[in-house]
């Protein structure tokens, strides 16, 4: 059983920056890569970004370049960073590894 918990969303302006972080309970996490995702409202829920267990990252296109994902093994912890976001940024942002997903947290970006 694994517990994801993701946090630091909130309101930003357009430009702003903001740092999601998602907290992994269990013993899983040094050795399974880890995801983001987003759903924004009428939409598919999307990959934003994933980290592998060796710190290899990969990114929506939409986001290269402003999103940055990161791993903190020691403290079971995955991490995104959003700089320069856009409206279009404005979702329900979800930690994900294999199966399990955490609850979300909203992220909004206004204009």
């Amino acid at each position: 059983q694994v517990q994801l918990v993701e946090s630091g969303g909130g309101l930003v302006q357009a430009g702003g920056s903001l740092r999601l972080s998602c907290v992994a309970s269990g013993s899983i996490f040094r050795v399974i890569a880890m995801e983001w995702y987003r759903q924004a409202p009428g939409k598919q829920r999307e990959l934003v970004a994933t980290i592998t267990s060796g710190g290899r990252t990969r990114y929506a296109d939409s986001v290269k370049g402003r999103f940055a994902i990161s791993r903190d093994n020691a403290k079971n912890t995955v991490y995104l960073q959003m700089n320069s976001l856009k409206p279009e940024d404005t979702a329900v942002y979800y930690c994900k590894t294999d199966t399990w997903w955490g609850q979300g947290t909203q992220v909004t970006v206004s204009s």
